[in-house]
């Protein structure tokens, strides 16, 4: 586990290009594999990972609390971003959408 504190931030569906990424639903794709079945049987996003919507575009938050509790997925969240050259955005609060 990380010892250093991993800032809050978001994921924007637009390349450093400023291109849109596609497909159009991939923030609900991505938060996908972070999400899991309730109790209620049906699927529920991570309390630590949501689709947003950031200045406008589709977007991804993550909370900064999965760096401490599961840094191998605030990597793979960073990894994806750093991947596919999206806009990433740190230090930002949880958008209220």
């Amino acid at each position: 586990m990380t010892t250093e504190l991993a800032p809050n931030f978001v994921i924007v569906g637009l390349t450093r290009e400023g291109r849109k990424f596609r497909p159009s639903d991939w923030a609900e794709r991505l938060c996908g594999v972070m999400s899991a079945f309730g109790a209620e049987k049906k699927m529920k996003y991570s309390p630590f990972v949501g689709p947003c919507t950031f200045q406008g575009e589709k977007a991804v938050f993550v909370d900064a609390q999965l760096g401490r509790l599961e840094p191998m997925a605030y990597k793979f969240m960073l990894n994806f971003a750093n991947d596919n050259e999206l806009q990433v955005v740190e230090g930002v609060e949880r958008p209220s959408n």
